[in-house]
């Protein structure tokens, strides 16, 4: 069985410096995530310049900023996509950022990535996702604000580009920031894999990680959710995002949860077998017993410990002739 692939989203909570940003993957690598992902996009190529900003973004940011120039304060320029890279591959950690334009997902192809990461808001981006599909890589499209139409029809338009279904990877999300308990819908998890037969997930924007650790119970391929350093400091994503100690915490409860999932065979476990005889019976002599007298139902019972006849065989031995003499409480045999 393959593990659940954590992605650490590290998105744009490094406020535009590459020094957080290194210390953001210190704490995913420190943590067990598979993935450090980023967000890649130029503001100008992204967005008119007067879109208005998501209603949280005016609780956690400037609410005179515009979200243009949010986007500008924290952007990553091609260097420091680079040398964000350089230090990934320095800690062993897999580096992946999600493209927001034309412009960056030809970007991070040349930057070597093997897997384009698709955000919710691109779901019915006809173009962008042409132009995703037609590299063939291997894609995780999360699936915020869609309904199984939209899904079906993004997924159509990768494959019809050249990227093969086996190759894609969705993941139930909730563009909500943070997203209500009362709106997560994880059946819907399920639904998407039994409506389109691929690799299903779960991007998480809860508060907490419960509904992390439940979508891998429920068998989610992929675990996305954002972390930050701090949920206190200036920026959009902070507060809806987990910190180091939140994040190290998910992470190890879903890899006990990929223990406790097991093979699906149902069969004594070598941690139980010690305790069988401990814990299962055996037909005992409720009375003494002589030889050549007949096993009732008032000379026999059942008891502690399963070193002997095993009780499912009671009805073959009520009603037989005793062989020998048995003391009160000795195993029958």
């Amino acid at each position: 069985m393959k593990g659940v692939l954590i992605i650490a989203e590290a998105g744009v909570n490094h406020n535009g410096s590459v020094d957080l940003a290194k210390k953001l993957i210190d704490v995913a690598v420190e943590a067990g995530a598979d993935v450090v992902k980023f967000q890649t996009g130029k503001p100008e190529n992204v967005m008119v310049r007067n879109a208005p900003k998501a209603p949280y973004q005016t609780v956690t940011c400037d609410p005179a900023e515009s979200q243009f120039e949010m986007g500008k304060r924290i952007e990553l320029d091609d260097a420091a996509h680079r040398e964000i890279v350089a230090y990934c591959k320095s800690k062993n950690a897999k580096f992946l950022s999600t493209p927001f334009d034309f412009e960056s997902i030809g970007f991070l192809h040349s930057l070597g990535v093997d897997t384009f990461k698709i955000p919710s808001g691109e779901i019915t981006n006809f173009p962008y996702l042409m132009e995703i599909g037609r590299y063939c890589k291997k894609v995780i499209l999360s699936t915020g604000m869609a309904n199984l139409g939209e899904i079906e029809n993004a997924l159509n338009i990768l494959i019809t580009a050249g990227t093969p279904r086996e190759n894609i990877t969705l993941l139930h999300a909730n563009t909500a920031y943070p997203t209500p308990m009362a709106d997560v819908n994880l059946r819907a998890m399920q639904t998407i894999a039994d409506a389109f037969k691929v690799a299903v997930g779960y991007s998480d924007h809860t508060l907490g990680i419960e509904a992390a650790i439940a979508a891998a119970a429920l068998g989610a391929t992929v675990i996305e959710k954002h972390f930050t350093l701090d949920r206190t400091m200036p920026g959009p994503d902070h507060q809806a995002s987990l910190e180091p100690d939140e994040l190290k915490a998910m992470i190890k409860a879903i890899r006990n949860i990929e223990l406790a999932l097991g093979d699906g065979i149902k069969k004594p476990s070598a941690s139980e077998i010690p305790n069988m005889p401990i814990a299962r019976k055996s037909l005992v002599a409720a009375v003494p017993i002589k030889k050549g007298e007949v096993f009732t139902i008032k000379n026999v019972t059942v008891k502690r410990p399963a070193l002997g006849v095993n009780p499912m065989r009671w009805n073959e031995y009520i009603g037989r002739i005793a062989s020998r003499d048995y003391a009160e409480d000795e195993l029958l045999v």
